[in-house]
C-alpha cells in the first residue's frame, strides 16, 4: 500500500486524512487558497483547482443577484448583461412568472414574458383596443387588426383600398353611396 502525501506540505500523512479534488491533505493543511484558514465545513468551493472557504468565495468570486442583491452561490442566470438567481429572474410585468428556460422580451432593462410584453407595450387596435401582435392595417392615423377594420354601418370587413370616413371610422363604398 502506498503512503499518502499531503498536497500542501509534501509530507507523509500518518493519521487523519482528507481526500478532496483528487488530492490528499493533513486536515490542518486543507485550507482556503485565499485566507489560508483550514476549511472545516462539509462543503467548499473551488477556484483554479484549489479549495476556497464559503466566506472567501462570497467575497471574492460570487456575483450578486440583480433581483435580490444577495450573493449567488449556485447556478447563475446571465441575462440583460447581469447575473441572477434562477428564482429571481422573473417577468417584470404583472405576472412575475419565472423566465428561466423561456424566451423573453426586453424593455428598459427589464425582462418580460410574451403576454405581459404585448399587453404593456404593443400597439393597440383602434377598433377593439386590444394589443396588435401580428400584421396590422394602418389607416385613419391608427393601427387596426384585419378583422377589426370593418364598415361602421354594415360591419363587413373593408378589403378595398378605397373607403369613406365618418366620425373617424371606415365606411365601405356600398354604405357610403
Amino acid at each position: 500500500m502506498s503512503e499518502s502525501v499531503c498536497h500542501r506540505c509534501n509530507e507523509v500523512i500518518t493519521q487523519r486524512i482528507i481526500t478532496a479534488l483528487g488530492k490528499t491533505w493533513h486536515p490542518e493543511h486543507f485550507a482556503c487558497k485565499d485566507c489560508q484558514k483550514p476549511i472545516e465545513e462539509a462543503t467548499f468551493n473551488i477556484q483554479e483547482g484549489e479549495p476556497v472557504c464559503s466566506k472567501c468565495f462570497v467575497t471574492n468570486y460570487s456575483g450578486t443577484c440583480q433581483g435580490c442583491h444577495k450573493p449567488i452561490l449556485e447556478r447563475t442566470i446571465k441575462a440583460l448583461g447581469k447575473t441572477w438567481h434562477e428564482e429571481c429572474f422573473c417577468c417584470g410585468g404583472p405576472c412575475h412568472k419565472p423566465l428561466v428556460g423561456t424566451s423573453f422580451y426586453e424593455r428598459d432593462g427589464k425582462a418580460f414574458c410574451k403576454a405581459d410584453f404585448e399587453e404593456l407595450f404593443a400597439a393597440r387596435c383602434a377598433g377593439c383596443s386590444k394589443p396588435i401582435t401580428e400584421n396590422a392595417i394602418v389607416a385613419l392615423d391608427a393601427k387596426w387588426h384585419r378583422d377589426c377594420f370593418k364598415c361602421k354601418k354594415c360591419s363587413n370587413p373593408i378589403t378595398a383600398s378605397t373607403f369613406a370616413v365618418e366620425e373617424n371610422r371606415p365606411v365601405c363604398t356600398d354604405c357610403s353611396a
